[in-house]
């Protein structure tokens, strides 16, 4: 007989999206361009040379997306605001437009009893910054904690809910070292500099948050974070996995959360720390109301000493579910909770001096990719999806009644959108977007989910 999983009361359950995958509208309104309007119209980046100047038409059609949040029964919605829009040189001139759109989306999610859940920066920096450096730039850091205290100033009457930054780790590894992301460049040092910009932005955010709040607020930020497994039991391997968990996971999670820095343990990040990181910089980056996690799968490592800085190369595991980008590893979830608890969360004892606020945490993104479509009736069977969600929300409640305090849980993504590098070739939503006609049809998945909402439950 199954067992009903049921989640405390005041558990938050919601979706996420990001503005450059959805929003559209890359030039209207005195938006100023991002990175991502420049990489995306370079040959070559994307598949299918796809781009996001339309891609779901969000900022056209908030009502309606937020009418099918209401009909799902969303608790919150996380979004990112697009920093361009606000300040489309990245500092100074503010475009009182862009401020506009938010008030808007705000006010609609609010009437709609939807809590709003604003991240101020998921990748799309503004161009004008690129062109003087960067994140490498330490100059950017203080560039974004201007603009946080402008979006603070008009917003924070009503937002409570602040994250700084979603995955850091990728706007600097994806963007700076692999280039796989924009703005496409490939050297570690600037990788490296650009995580701790990064971390020490976000420190300069929350201090410009708390000074221009209009209330209570929380403030957090958002990790992409893996467990990492040994190819195999040799000593090679396993000292892979302790590399590969430093660089993936302890890098945001040290300064975040223990206020120090495991950047030394690298060559490249020992030459770079006496200049890199000044006194008081981990003491700002060190300040958390909240710690969102994004999980989505494992990473399997194996030794291989051509590969720079960790020495080591992902596999992907024989026998293994796979979805359109990666293995499905529910376990994972639970693995990565403990751990966090465990090594982050529990209370250090005032003897070590360590004393401070312990953070709430949430999983704020978790999907899968895997092909879907309409059906000749107009349903969208995604039966893989709905399987992914239980066996994943399974695993987060396993993780509560072993101790860890999860508050809530936001699916990636609301809708199906513009995914990066891949275009629109990989499908994420609860709900269906035909690309073409912007037609949107809740999923099987999505009506799964609603009942989960609403039951605050589900029998597993």
């Amino acid at each position: 007989m199954d067992e009903f999983l049921v989640f405390p009361k005041d558990f938050v359950w919601g979706c996420a999206t990001s503005s450059y995958q959805v929003e559209g509208a890359w030039n209207e309104d005195g938006k100023g361009p991002s990175i991502w309007d420049t990489f995306v119209h370079t040959p070559g980046h994307i598949k299918n040379g796809e781009t996001g100047d339309i891609t779901v038409d969000h900022y056209h059609l908030f009502k309606e997306d937020v009418a099918l949040m209401k009909e799902i029964g969303l608790d919150a919605y996380r979004f990112s605001v697009a920093w361009s829009r606000i300040l489309p040189e990245g500092t100074g001139r503010v475009n009182q437009a862009g401020l506009d759109f938010y008030d808007r989306l705000v006010d609609e999610l609010l009437k709609n009893k939807i809590e709003p859940y604003l991240c101020l920066f998921h990748w799309d920096l503004p161009q004008p910054l690129q062109d003087k450096g960067g994140w490498p730039n330490r100059d950017t850091s203080h560039a974004f904690a201007e603009y946080a205290g402008v979006v603070t100033e008009r917003l924070s009457d009503r937002v409570k809910i602040w994250m700084t930054h979603n995955e850091p780790w990728v706007a600097a590894m994806a963007g700076y070292f692999s280039g796989e992301l924009a703005p496409g460049i490939t050297d570690v040092q600037a990788a490296f500099k650009s995580l701790h910009h990064l971390l020490l932005s976000h420190g300069l955010a929350a201090e410009a948050i708390r000074a221009h709040a209009k209330g209570s607020v929380k403030i957090g930020i958002t990790l992409n974070l893996n467990p990492v497994h040994p190819a195999s039991e040799s000593r090679k391997d396993r000292d892979a996995v302790v590399r590969m968990d430093t660089i993936l996971n302890r890098a945001t999670l040290d300064p975040l959360l223990k206020g120090s820095s495991p950047m030394q343990e690298f060559a490249v990040g020992k030459l770079l720390s006496r200049t890199l990181i000044k006194p008081g910089d981990l003491e700002k980056i060190r300040s958390l109301d909240l710690l969102g996690i994004n999980y989505y799968t494992r990473t399997v490592v194996k030794y291989d000493r051509k590969f720079p800085v960790v020495a080591a190369t992902q596999i992907q595991p024989e026998g293994r579910e796979y979805s359109g980008m990666w293995e499905i590893y529910p376990e994972g979830i639970y693995e990565l909770l403990m751990r966090i608890n465990a090594d982050y969360l529990t209370p250090v004892p005032a003897s070590k001096g360590m004393e401070q606020k312990t953070p709430e945490i949430m999983i704020t993104e978790n999907g899968v990719p895997v092909p879907d479509g309409l059906d000749f009736d107009g349903r969208v069977r995604d039966e893989r999806r709905t399987h992914y969600l239980r066996d994943h929300i399974a695993q987060v409640h396993r993780a509560m009644a072993a101790g860890v305090p999860v508050k809530g849980y936001f699916h990636w993504s609301l809708m199906d959108n513009f995914e990066w590098a891949h275009g629109y070739a990989q499908r994420f939503g609860l709900v269906y977007v035909d690309f073409k006609t912007q037609q949107r049809t809740i999923k099987e998945s999505g009506y799964w989910f609603s009942k989960v909402i609403k039951q605050n439950g589900f029998e597993y």
